[in-house]
Parts: C-alpha cells; structure tokens; sequence
C-alpha cells in the first residue's frame, strides 16, 4: 500500500473512529508501526490530527475570533441555541460560558424567566439586559479581545464564589477518551470551576466538534449531564454519549 493510501486510511479511521491506534492499525495494513508513527506524525504536522501516546485523535478546528466566530454557522447554533434554553426554568442559578452559542442563547432564554444568570461574557450581558425577571451577575476580569470573555485571577476568584443549578458550557472539543476541551488556558480555568460548582452540566457542542480535542482538558466526558448538538449527526457517533448516562439533545 502507498503511503498516501495509508495516510487515508487512518484519516478515515479517524473520522470513523474519533482515534487511531498505531499498534493495531499496523496489524491491520501489515506494516512496522515505526511506519504507521511517521505517518501520524506526517497528517500532525499538516494539522489534520492530534498525537497522543500510541496513536491519534481527531484535532479540534483552530479558534478564530468572536466576530468571525459569529458568522459561522449561523442556523445550527441558532438551533442549538433555542433547544438548550427550555433546559432554563424559573428559579435557576445559571451559568453562562462565554461564546457565540451562548450569546445565542442568552437572547433566546425566554422574557418571563425568573433567575439568576452568572457569565463571564460582556455579549451575553448586554443580550441579557432585555430580560426584565433576569439578575445577571457578571465577573470581573481581563477582557480577552479575541474571545470577548472576561479571564484572569479576578474572574477566577469571582467564579469560586458560585454554585449553580445549571450550567451552558461552549466548548472547543468532546472526545470519549480526551474529555471536554478547549483552546484557552485562562478561558479553561474558569470553565472547570463552572463545571465543577453546577449540578447539571450542558454542553452546547455543533457537529463538528464531536470526537475532536482542543489542548486544554476541562474534565472527564461523563461530567456532562446533558450534550445539545445538531439534528444531523448521526446515532452511531452520539450513542457513545448516551452509554455514558448523557442527555441527547438532537436541534
């Protein structure tokens, strides 16, 4: 077999999967698996997948800016979106993360919603200032220009001080093995102190970002309790999810 024609294979195997294993992918093609690690490393150094110790995962897309962000798949967030807000219901301490989603959703939670809303996202606040039954609490912080989260020790401290019912977590990559990722390190602390002080977790997650891995581990896949994504993706991709005890929530 060519080389190009391994490489695509375990770039298939890949997408198929959401991991490589060197040792039985070279099983599998009958070559050493020196050759199936200078392939990985090869697709790694083109960014079209993540080593990890025995094999690969599947990359995370590069983050871009908020702005750009926001422009991009416009419909499946909205989607998203709308279904994660009836997850909201009067009474509620909630997290906010920062995102686009989420601002999405900030601007879709529903006018008679009586809660507390606690976010580290100056667009999400400004969304959040129509609801009239809304208290928003918002962390003090480092303004990270390309993300438009509030970061840094102060919003670190602030965060500590909460425990929420629930909370709306943006993320970067969701990966059964890897866990819950994301791109930012500043961003990444603040994530797992919402995560760690909510009593339901939902991850607002579109297609593609499934069985992917962004640098930064924000926890284990089962500390979601329920993972909002697109109508499109298919059963044998979510079901992984579920066997985990997650809620599907298909928009």
């Amino acid at each position: 077999m060519l080389k190009e024609e391994r490489q695509q294979h375990l770039l298939n195997t890949l997408k198929r999967e959401g991991k490589v294993v060197a040792v039985e992918i070279s099983v599998q093609l009958n070559v050493s698996e020196d050759t199936i690690r200078r392939d990985l490393n090869e697709l790694a150094e083109a960014g079209l997948l993540r080593r990890v110790h025995g094999g690969a995962v599947a990359k995370a897309q590069t983050e871009t800016t908020y702005l750009a962000r926001s422009q991009q798949q416009v419909d499946a967030k909205f989607s998203i979106a709308e279904a994660a807000a009836r997850l909201a219901v009067d009474g509620q301490v909630i997290w906010l993360d920062c995102g686009t989603t989420t601002t999405q959703l900030a601007q879709l939670l529903p006018h008679d919603l009586h809660a507390t809303v606690i976010t580290n996202s100056p667009p999400a606040m400004v969304a959040l200032a129509e609801h009239p039954y809304l208290e928003v609490i918002g962390l003090g912080g480092t303004l990270n220009k390309g993300t438009l989260a509030l970061v840094g020790a102060s919003a670190i401290t602030a965060a500590s001080q909460f425990r929420a019912d629930i909370c709306f977590l943006g993320v970067n990559g969701l990966h059964m093995e890897a866990g819950v990722t994301d791109f930012s390190y500043e961003e990444a602390q603040i994530k797992r102190l919402m995560i760690d002080n909510s009593a339901a977790v939902v991850a607002l997650a579109s297609a593609e970002k499934l069985g992917t891995v962004a640098p930064f581990v924000l926890a284990p896949i089962n500390a979601l309790t329920h993972l909002v994504t697109e109508q499109e993706v298919s059963e044998e991709v979510l079901h992984p999810f579920a066997s985990r005890g997650i809620s599907i929530i298909q928009a």
